[in-house]
């Protein structure tokens, strides 16, 4: 077949909701797309545990400490699922974590913030992996199978983290002056970067209207934050915490919360590496990474020695 019929045929195999697999014939240009997106989730996870991992040991009790030590292992989990169905479209893991520790490769910025309090891990858990969740359900769906199957088991993890931060939150926010005062600081630090999130406008992002074509994704950036704001709202109200956004507003018509501007001049500040914590993140990173280096030469030893041995018949 000539590459035009080759791409027709490929589209018609995502307008009928077949899965693409490793092997299948995809375009270049949906190959490249799909390291881009899947390694940026990969990177995100393994920097989201930079800033909750700095609160295990000073978590209020043995209990938090235990939850958050486990959630904090299933993000690196998340990121060890990514990086390998990011191989499987033929990209080194090596060459995808140079990226992102040479400042190549984004990831997202919401782990460009501080956590200043206890109160910070409760709500990481109930808006940025809420955040997340509301995304990440929609990529289990994805045109790529190798994509979507990851993300069916980091749904149920995401599902979990979000309860165990909000349960943080509602002890908080149900709790001593000071504790409400707390959680109510965390919540107006974290609501706008949560939104931030899901990307720019549909009109100005440069990706979205060709992963919608090829149902890599299947709902645009602010069909996704509407959503997130419509089942967080209430959750908000629930435990008595309010939205930091005077322009929050029901409509009872479309029956949607209807929210204010978000800042993009901070948004695209955060991206371009000029967030609050940017350089930390980097340099952490970077220093795990060379401190393990030596790790990873003894795995590379030991593997290449156990190829060399031969192998006795039984």
């Amino acid at each position: 077949m000539t590459d035009t019929e080759k791409l027709e045929k490929f589209q018609q195999r995502i307008d009928n909701g077949e899965k693409i697999e490793p092997k299948d014939w995809m375009p270049e240009r949906f190959r490249r797309q799909l390291i881009r997106m899947i390694s940026q989730h990969a990177h995100s996870e393994i920097v989201g545990m930079l800033p909750e991992g700095n609160w295990i040991t000073r978590a209020p009790s043995l209990k938090r400490k235990l939850t958050l030590l486990a959630k904090v292992q299933d993000e690196a989990g998340h990121g060890l699922y990514l990086y390998c169905a990011a191989e499987t479209l033929g990209i080194d893991r090596r060459e995808l974590v140079e990226q992102l520790l040479s400042g190549k490769a984004k990831y997202s910025s919401i782990f460009n913030y501080p956590t200043l309090t206890w109160a910070d891990i409760g709500v990481i858990g109930w808006l940025v992996d809420g955040a997340a969740i509301v995304n990440q359900t929609m990529l289990a769906k994805s045109s790529y199978g190798p994509y979507a199957r990851a993300m069916i088991r980091i749904c149920k993890e995401e599902n979990f983290h979000k309860r165990q931060g909000y349960e943080i939150v509602a002890t908080m926010a149900n709790g001593t002056l000071e504790q409400r005062r707390m959680m109510q600081d965390a919540v107006d630090r974290w609501w706008w970067p949560s939104l931030m999130m899901f990307g720019p406008h549909d009109s100005e992002s440069p990706n979205s209207a060709e992963l919608i074509k090829w149902k890599v994704k299947t709902k645009t950036n602010d069909e996704l934050r509407q959503r997130f704001v419509n089942l967080t709202v209430p959750q908000a109200l629930a435990v008595n915490l309010s939205i930091p956004d005077p322009d929050l507003k029901y409509n009872e018509e479309t029956q949607n919360w209807e929210f204010g501007e978000i800042d993009w001049d901070e948004f695209y500040a955060v991206i371009k590496g000029n967030g609050p914590m940017n350089r930390e993140r980097m340099r952490a990173r970077n220093r795990a990474d060379a401190e393990g280096e030596w790790v990873r030469k003894a795995a590379e030893a030991y593997a290449a020695k156990r190829a060399a041995k031969p192998r006795v018949a039984s």
